[in-house]
């Protein structure tokens, strides 16, 4: 169910259209001309980045949530609204210390996450979602084994967030222990998080993170047999193949 359209500034609902902000309206004032297309721009990313988890089987409903970082301006999808009823005047953004500079709808609960992400690296785009694979192997072990070279696109063996409430600062600290060194962690019976330079890279990344979850869960199921593990120098190894990988530019 969607969360009431608030007053940014005093907490209040709003009393009808006529009270909402439009996009980029609260970074206008002092901003450079193109500001305004910029949020819009990239407001249009974060809805389809969301609607993509959805759409891919990486949450249920209006479970986990996206952001993405422009200046000092945080993008995130707002609390309890399904991503295909998000509108180009629904932008949500906040500064780096969460107060609300953009819009009426309440941001995400899980906003603490995002913004230790954004305050502790060089990220500039955040995806959080409730992969059931990944959120399965969060409940049975303290790190996902390094099953496959991918691994190493992650920073190495993805650490396991010991369990905090949602929403808590006390998760936000977990999540951060567990991201040391390493672009994307699975919190304890919740889920996953991952970062990038680019939405499209923080999304890659959870893909990545959930379909190593779900190969070593299928491995690891068949009776008699222990799934082989890469080692350290091997995850190195790769790690520093994967740096020329692609199409340069």
């Amino acid at each position: 169910m969607a969360e009431p359209r608030r007053n940014a500034r005093d907490g209040r609902p709003d009393e009808g259209q006529g009270g909402r902000r439009t996009e980029g309206e609260g970074v206008r004032r002092g901003a450079g001309p193109d500001a305004g297309e910029d949020v819009a721009r990239l407001w249009a990313q974060v809805v389809a980045t969301a609607r993509r988890t959805v759409a891919d089987g990486l949450v249920v409903g209006t479970s986990g949530n996206v952001s993405a970082r422009l200046g000092d301006l945080v993008l995130v999808t707002p609390s309890g609204v399904p991503y295909d009823r998000l509108a180009p005047a629904d932008v949500t953004g906040v500064d780096l210390t969460g107060r609300q500079v953009l819009g009426t709808l309440v941001p995400t609960s899980e906003l603490p996450v995002h913004l230790a992400v954004y305050r502790t690296t060089d990220a500039r785009a955040v995806v959080h979602t409730h992969a059931v694979h990944a959120t399965a192997v969060s409940t049975l072990v303290p790190e996902l084994p390094p099953v496959h070279y991918m691994t190493a696109a992650l920073g190495g063996p993805v650490r396991v967030a010991p369990y905090a409430p949602y929403g808590t600062d006390e998760l936000a600290g977990n999540m951060l222990r567990a991201l040391a060194g390493r672009s994307g962690c699975l919190l304890r019976n919740h889920g996953t998080v991952t970062y990038g330079a680019t939405l499209d890279q923080a999304y890659d990344r959870t893909a990545q993170l959930e379909w190593m979850c779900r190969l070593w869960l299928a491995a690891s199921s068949v009776p008699g047999l222990t799934p082989s593990l890469l080692t350290e120098a091997q995850v190195a190894e790769a790690g520093e193949r994967l740096k020329g990988y692609g199409q340069r530019r």
